[in-house]
């Protein structure tokens, strides 16, 4: 008897998840449960997701999974070349968590290789006076990727709702109405081809302290302190719980949070960079047909 061969796997629904189950498996216990939208009174209990967790190693050692990170941004750089000749997309990674999580760490470690041509970073600051004159998502708009670039945020819209609910600058109303804000412009975004990919750098308070005093005691990383650093720290339960209520609430289908373990920068940047090859070979991307009179043409 003829033995029945497997069916190769297919194209995902949904771009943010994986046809191989056990990854598929691993990338949904790092999400904040089932993505749906306009969720409100619930939150995500940030203590169920160890920020000392590794499940994106190789389980081969440090040493291995840092090849492996270098391997998988080669891959990378390969693929956004790809992305950026086949101009049916664009892509917007989120890189959001507190201070010392590593958004720095995971720009130079997972997007250091990829060309200049087609990816850009911002960096996002408290707002000028000009932009305080617009509303909050005013400065945001402005910044999304054209056909086939790549767009890496260091912060994001989300700072709108943990600096001021933190501060007690906005209603629980208010807090409400910017969720709700934000999930639609982001779908949005995704009804005209800008796929959102969010990452929330889960780091704890212990390796937090770590490397806020690296700061301090090295001079070279002197730059990086401020010392509103240390006031936002002090905070850090208040902003843990408003990290619990905006990934319940913006936790949706288009734009899907993953939670990434980020006490170890080794595995941080393994786990990026492995969803995000995952997304894009979900893309099927493809370079644009050539033009036939190319063929004939010869080069002396």
């Amino acid at each position: 008897m003829a033995t029945k061969k497997a069916a190769p796997p297919s194209t995902p629904a949904s771009p943010f998840t994986s046809r191989d189950a056990a990854l598929r498996k691993r990338w949904q216990s790092c999400q904040p449960g089932t993505p749906q939208a306009g969720s409100t009174g619930r939150f995500v209990d940030l203590s169920h997701f160890d920020p000392a967790g590794k499940p994106f190693a190789t389980g081969k050692g440090k040493s291995q999974d840092k090849a492996r990170v270098l391997e998988l941004a080669g891959e990378l750089d390969g693929l956004q070349n790809i992305f950026y000749a086949d101009r049916r997309y664009k892509l917007l990674v989120i890189l959001q968590g507190m201070d010392a999580a590593g958004k720095d760490g995971t720009l130079r470690g997972v997007f250091g290789q990829m060309s200049p041509l087609g990816v850009r970073t911002v960096g996002w600051k408290a707002p000028t006076e000009t932009e305080k004159a617009h509303d909050y998502l005013w400065r945001i708009h402005q910044q999304m990727p054209g056909a086939g670039e790549v767009v890496v945020f260091n912060r994001s819209q989300y700072e709108d709702v943990l600096v001021p609910v933190v501060n007690g600058w906005l209603t629980p109303e208010q807090q409400q109405q910017r969720y709700a804000q934000i999930n639609d412009f982001e779908r949005m975004l995704s009804e005209t081809g800008t796929l959102v990919v969010k990452f929330m750098l889960h780091i704890s308070q212990d390796e937090q302290r770590l490397r806020l005093q690296e700061r301090l005691d090295d001079p070279a990383k002197h730059w990086k302190f401020d010392q509103n650093d240390l006031q936002v720290r002090a905070q850090w339960h208040d902003y843990q719980q408003a990290y619990a209520h905006l990934l319940a609430a913006t936790h949706t289908p288009w734009a899907p949070w993953t939670i990434v373990p980020a006490d170890s920068k080794t595995h941080r940047n393994l786990m990026v960079a492995t969803l995000l090859r995952e997304l894009l070979h979900n893309l099927d991307l493809r370079y644009p047909p050539g033009d036939p009179a190319l063929e004939k043409i010869t080069v002396v």
